[in-house]
């Protein structure tokens, strides 16, 4: 059957093959140039001539934003992806990618921008809840099955960012110097494995250099390595304004160039094929790869997509799987008994991000789910002896107007004649490209005005702001706060220029439940040098601020009246997210002092870490359990209470090492006068603290559940270890199976141990199951930089088989395999 499936896909190819032949025979050069560059923020030009429809882009990778950047275009959010790479489990990110290419096809989007593969390499990175892991493997496996399950959708992935985007300090200019062998063994091989494994149709090349080239010139990295060793056959699309050079481009292999209209192609292009700088096949070769990609997702006449309607996956539910990945994900790290909780608990909740959750990081994997459940939400359902107080908030910034705001959008000409309005769910404006309300152009647009009403829902003095760039007048009830200019600071990165710290303007005491009119009127600076035209402000708010000890007084006597303290600590979107790195791992605010607090009132404290990334836990040995959600998504209350209640167990495992700033082996990741070594070679993450000789705060692959497991039997035959594994407890459980493999004889040159492969397996209590876990070969082969090529490391091997990197349970040994 397999080979009757792959004569059946290989007679498919063929005749999108000859389709793509035909229907590149009739462009001319300037069509064929038109073609690679962006005609806006996220699509390319239709060619009409030979049934070539527009092909959509749309940023992921928890959901689908589609062409609207706005919270009135819903989106299923899924958790975050360390979230995913904490359940271990490929076919669940595959069902993941089913779900998320359904929401493509109902936006109208061909490609979806993810999954993002790059790997933890110091725990600073600010982007590092957009990645799945520190370990190569477990991110190559996860990013397979996210690909294989969004194109069994019929819809495209682009696996990023290619390569070495470890970090965001500098991230446009940085000229990463990376060895080859870890190139090879760490940073390409989550890529390569997803080209193995899955077939990708795409890829995105990243901003930085690596050892001197440019990502989107890289010609090595790119057209040998990319398509010549592992015979990639997708397209190759710049990150979002990366490409800066059209000869340098084209040969580096890059074939699109994003955002337009205005791109390194279409004319640029031409003038070079003419002038004899790039030959005409090289444009060829790269039109050949969006039209193969066009076939694919059925935006080709001629050509037969790659999944027919008949062979799309069935409807799944978004809210669902949303809520089963984030039970999936939640890490146990420490439990003393506490967990799971009664139904009938008296439950003290405690934390800001309990009521207003944080349920995924910012910059462009930003999407606006229909509904948000928050801890708040769903305990107040399942615990229905709960009480509530703040305890502490993270953040004292103010944040887009949202809670008690209906606002619209009002857009005028100079002259200030209407041109224009809609609807805003909440005060953020964020128009890119063609994204204007009807009737709008961004020629005739000079001024947009947020107006509408704000119902408090408590009373004092509330704080209003603005964020953005250029001139503003903020009213409200009926007193004008500021009236002024906002001008580009030292800012390089349009993230921090456009979404970064909010200005306060001023403050207006007012009255739970009495409603007032709220405008902000922002005129448009023209002469800022954008790349493409854009509307990016917001209004921003913040409640009244609450004396800090009092709060904390009230907690404390929350948590001492009942009978367990469930404290929800969380980062903020000025900690984590996309346009900049962390400079420490503490919690933001006084959470820290909080949790202290509460512990020493109530022993029967439970801390909920809400962060999409390491944090700093001083206070883990005086509570009663901790339990990681990461960002959990839009149904993130709901299936905390699921876990906290014990109606489903807590089956993750930690995809990256824990543990605090001082003793992480890797911290480095601001340039020194633009390069930035990676001095650490292949030693990252797990590799790297047992290097050093630090003991983390919790190793890889550390979690636990709800029952209890023997681990009988480790078995290796050839490459395939069969671990035989018992639930020893009283009810059901999963349990991950991790497989990690060390040479007997150490090498100072190679890391201790790694992980060799892993699986997920249940078992009702008492019963007996085994994990069959093929060892890849890779496993025991290291890059030879002076032969250029892979070689077995020959000699025995101890093969350990555990519930983390540091709890082993049964080892054998085994010779290292020989041969192909």
């Amino acid at each position: 059957m397999a080979q009757q499936a792959d004569d059946g896909r290989g007679r498919a190819d063929r005749a999108r093959e000859t389709a793509v032949e035909a229907a590149l025979g009739k462009l001319d050069l300037d069509t064929k140039a038109r073609l690679l560059g962006g005609q806006d923020m996220w699509s390319l030009p239709a060619v009409p001539e030979i049934g070539l429809t527009s092909l959509v882009m749309s940023d992921g990778p928890i959901g689908v934003r589609g062409v609207r950047w706005s919270a009135d275009d819903p989106s299923i959010a899924l958790p975050s992806p360390t979230a995913l790479g904490a359940t271990w489990d490929p076919e669940l990110a595959r069902r993941a990618g089913v779900l998320l290419a359904q929401e493509a096809r109902r936006k109208g989007v061909h490609v979806l921008l993810a999954p993002t593969v790059n790997l933890h390499r110091s725990p600073l990175g600010g982007r590092h809840f957009e990645t799945y892991s520190e370990d190569p493997y477990l991110a190559g496996l996860m990013g397979s099955g996210y690909v294989q399950g969004v194109q069994s959708g019929g819809v495209g992935t682009t696996m990023k960012h290619y390569v070495a985007n470890d970090a965001e300090t500098d991230r446009f200019t940085v000229n990463n110097l990376v060895s080859e062998r870890a190139l090879r063994e760490l940073y390409l091989a989550p890529f390569e494995a997803i080209v193995k494994n899955a077939r990708p149709w795409g890829v995105m090349t990243a901003y930085n250099a690596v050892n001197g080239t440019s990502m989107t010139e890289h010609s090595h990295l790119v057209n040998d390595i990319l398509r010549g060793e592992w015979g990639f056959d997708g397209f190759n699309v710049s990150d979002w304004m990366a490409a800066r050079s059209t000869v340098g481009d084209i040969k580096g292999g890059l074939d699109v160039a994003m955002p337009g209209p205005l791109t390194v192609y279409g004319p640029a292009l031409v003038a070079a094929v003419r002038s004899g700088e790039v030959d005409e096949s090289e444009v060829d070769a790269a039109v050949r790869n969006v039209l193969r990609l066009a076939a694919r997702v059925g935006a080709l006449e001629g050509a037969e997509p790659a999944v027919s309607p008949s062979e799309l996956p069935g409807e799944v539910d978004g809210e669902s799987l949303a809520r089963e990945i984030a039970h999936r994900a939640f890490v146990l790290v420490r439990n003393s008994g506490v967990l799971p909780l009664r139904s009938d608990a008296r439950v003290a909740l405690i934390g800001a991000a309990a009521r207003d959750a944080r349920v995924l990081g910012g910059g462009s994997a930003t999407v606006f789910p229909p509904r948000i459940v928050s801890p708040l939400d769903g305990l107040s359902v399942a615990l229905p002896s709960l009480t509530y107080s703040v305890g502490a908030d993270p953040s004292d910034e103010l944040a887009v107007a949202d809670k008690g705001f209906t606002l619209r959008a009002v857009c005028r000409d100079a002259e200030g004649t209407v041109l224009g309005a809609g609807t805003l769910p909440n005060g953020q404006v964020q128009w890119l490209g063609s994204d204007l309300p009807a009737g709008v152009t961004h020629e005739a647009l000079h001024s947009i005005e947020i107006k509408g009403t704000f119902t408090p829902r408590e009373s004092g003095a509330h704080a209003f702001g603005t964020r953005g760039l250029g001139a503003f007048t903020l009213t409200v009830d009926g007193t004008v706060l500021y009236e002024g200019v906002q001008t580009m600071g030292a800012e390089s990165d349009p993230f921090e220029a456009f979404f970064g710290a909010p200005e306060e303007r001023g403050r207006v005491t007012l009255t739970e439940g009495r409603p007032v009119e709220v405008s902000l009127l922002h005129t448009l600076d023209k002469s800022l040098a954008m790349p493409l035209p854009a509307v990016l402000f917001s209004l921003v708010h913040l409640d009244p601020r609450r004396d800090e000890d009092a709060l904390l007084a009230e907690a404390v006597a929350a948590a001492r009246d009942a009978e367990v303290a469930v404290v929800v600590v969380a980062t903020t979107d000025r900690v984590e997210s996309e346009g900049f790195d962390r400079t420490d791992l503490r919690l933001p605010g006084r959470q820290d002092e909080l949790v202290r607090a509460v512990a020493a009132a109530n022993p029967n404290t439970v801390v909920v870490v809400n962060s999409g990334s390491p944090v700093e836990l001083p206070w883990r040995e005086d509570v009663a359990a901790v339990l990681l959600s990461w960002f959990p998504g839009q149904e993130g209350g709901a299936a905390l209470a699921d876990v906290l209640t014990g109606a489903e167990e807590p089956s993750g495992r930690l995809p990256t090492t824990w543990g605090p700033l001082a003793d992480a082996p890797v911290t480095q990741v601001t340039p020194v006068d633009g390069e930035l070594p990676y001095t650490e070679d292949v030693f990252i993450g797990y590799r790297a603290w047992e290097k050093s000789g630090a003991a983390p705060t919790y190793p890889f692959g550390h979690g636990l559940g709800y029952t209890d497991w023997t681990y009988e039997s480790l078995q290796v035959q050839g490459t395939t270890a069969t671990v035989r594994v018992r639930n020893t407890g009283e009810r059901a459980g999963r349990e991950v199976v991790q497989v990690y493999v060390s040479p007997a004889e150490r090498d100072e040159q190679r890391p201790t141990r790694w992980l060799a492969g892993f699986a997920n397996v249940t078992a009702a209590p008492g019963e007996t199951t085994e994990a069959v876990i093929d060892l890849p070969r890779r496993a025991f082969e290291v890059w030879d930089e002076s032969a250029g090529a892979w070689s077995v490391a020959t000699g025995s091997y101890e093969v350990v088989a555990g519930r983390s990197l540091t709890d082993a349970r049964v080892c054998a040994t085994m010779s290292s395999p020989c041969g192909d």
